[in-house]
């Protein structure tokens, strides 16, 4: 099993395989627009900026799990998202984390990464690492900021 089992949500509601994004390094996280963490959009976009043209993809996934702080539908969120930090990364459709009704790439996500098979995402912005071969690398709590991941994305991009 990889990321590249699954099909997601576009903000539109079409669903797309994941086999779009074969042979990149991926950063997947969960997002909430009105949540303490949501300035990471800007290290996020940061990384993206920085790294897009080598390989590197964001998949942000809304979440109202935590909170309900991921209010609105996924077109106000998204403006949401460019107004406030002029991102330019992948959006996806609002999904549920954990439960369930969780998201069955996050339900993967969870299992493979987990110190507890399965265990439960925390909050929002979670972040999820994934190798070119669409296998997690490694999961990121919801405070580490985007600029911490930085070295391990470069590594990945090198292998």
């Amino acid at each position: 099993m990889s990321v590249y089992n699954y099909s997601v949500k576009t903000m539109d509601g079409k669903e797309i395989s994941m086999e779009k994004f074969q042979g990149k390094v991926l950063l997947i996280l969960n997002s909430a627009t009105h949540c303490g963490f949501t300035i990471q959009y800007t290290g996020l976009q940061e990384l993206y900026s920085k790294y897009k043209d080598e390989g590197f993809e964001i998949l942000d996934f809304p979440c109202n799990q935590f909170g309900e702080q991921a209010p609105g539908s996924n077109e106000e969120i998204h403006d949401f998202c460019v107004k406030n930090y002029g991102i330019t990364f992948e959006q996806f459709s609002k999904i549920d984390v954990n439960g369930a009704n969780a998201d069955p790439l996050f339900a993967y996500l969870r299992h493979a990464t987990g110190k507890v098979p399965g265990a439960e995402i925390t909050w929002n912005f979670a972040k999820f690492l994934i190798g070119k071969d669409g296998l997690p690398v490694k999961q990121f709590a919801p405070p580490t900021q985007p600029k911490a991941l930085e070295q391990e994305i470069i590594s990945e991009l090198k292998k």
